[in-house]
């Protein structure tokens, strides 16, 4: 018999697994995640899991990340401690001749009340003195911090499974057929009909647009990230490309490569890696690497999220982004807002897929 359903979200990660929970919380909807491997297989479980905001820009952008950032607090109230910490965030800048561009930033996230301050090199030394000499400057905000990824979507899953959703793991969806006004998602081991569905697939994204016949404008992005073995206290804040986490160990990562969905790990990168953090951070010149890894992130072409219905596509609609910790409250909150209501609370024109409507083609 097929199971029929109000919701399918496809996806499982911090983005589909955060607008499964809001979505429940009204429990006026029969809800089903379903994913082609299990929760923190995929970028979310590799990620430095910052909660950043300072220099998104533009700054409608920021806005949004700050108001995301906002909502972590009253979060963990709903689901429990997810580890978020408001440190800080610096990004620091080694020529001069970066001020100014560092002053028209806070000028212009100022706009939207983003507050940030441009730092000379004795102020960033006073925060970060672990940090090198050579630095010219740094940006500031303190609304930047992060949090534990491993917790955050444990949490998420467990809360919406209190309110009744049902998830459905290792198991990939294959085709998604129109019946009769409802959608019929076909996977590797069951059938499933529902009135509404949410692409939410991460890296996946694109290959899922294509079985609705929909060109979504994404591409694959691998980082890599060091791990340092457990050291005494050294940052204090989350620093653009690092952050210490509270057993001690150093997370660095900067890199940025479109390889396809690679998880490998390379030398080279591995290498211009560990340069960088000790040209940040000397003292790193004495640690050991204990580990490494790659997380593949999905983002599109215009590096901003996609968000929002699907045109041409009634009740189908589509969650994808490269910040999906840092925006995931509220992705879930707004995404729960249209399929609740059919409106919003935060303007989403300049977030939806239509805006890549010159190179989009819709089957």
């Amino acid at each position: 018999m097929t199971k029929r359903y109000d919701v399918v979200i496809i996806g499982s990660g911090v983005v589909g697994s955060s607008i499964a929970f809001h979505l429940s919380e009204s429990r006026q909807k029969e809800i089903l995640v379903i994913d082609k491997d299990y929760p923190l297989s995929g970028t979310s479980g590799s990620t430095q899991a910052w909660v950043w905001v300072h220099n998104k820009m533009p700054s409608w952008y920021g806005e949004l990340s700050m108001l995301s950032a906002e909502l972590y607090p009253f979060l963990e109230r709903k689901i429990g401690d997810v580890e978020y910490k408001r440190t800080g965030g610096i990004a620091p800048f080694f020529s001069e001749s970066d001020r100014d561009s560092a002053r028209r930033l806070a000028e212009k996230q100022a706009e939207v009340g983003i507050e940030i301050d441009v730092l000379n090199r004795d102020q960033v030394l006073e925060k970060e003195p672990a940090l090198s000499p050579n630095i010219a400057g740094a940006t500031f905000s303190k609304i930047d911090g992060n949090v534990n990824p491993f917790r955050l979507v444990e949490l998420y899953i467990k809360a919406a499974k209190k309110n009744h959703v049902q998830f459905s793991f290792y198991n990939p969806v294959i085709a998604i057929k129109r019946n009769k006004g409802m959608f019929k998602v076909i996977t590797k081991n069951d059938v499933f009909m529902a009135k509404q569905v949410i692409m939410a697939a991460g890296p996946w994204t694109k290959e899922v647009g294509k079985l609705l016949g929909v060109d979504i404008p994404v591409k694959q992005v691998r980082g890599q990230i060091l791990v340092t073995e457990p050291l005494a206290p050294l940052i204090k804040h989350t620093i653009g490309g690092m952050r210490q986490a509270d057993n001690g160990e150093v997370l660095i990562g900067y890199s940025k490569e479109e390889v396809g969905y690679d998880r490998r790990t390379t030398l080279d990168v591995i290498q211009d890696t560990a340069k960088m953090a000790v040209e940040y951070l000397p003292d790193l010149a004495k640690a050991n690497i204990v580990r490494c890894f790659a997380g593949v992130r999905v983002i599109p072409n215009d590096g901003l999220p996609i968000l929002g219905p699907v045109p041409t596509i009634d009740n189908a609609y589509i969650a994808v982004m490269h910040s999906g910790i840092t925006l995931s409250p509220i992705v879930g909150t707004v995404m729960t807002e249209l399929l609740m209501h059919g409106e919003t609370s935060i303007d989403l024109k300049k977030l939806r897929l239509d805006r890549f409507n010159e190179s989009n083609s819709y089957v």
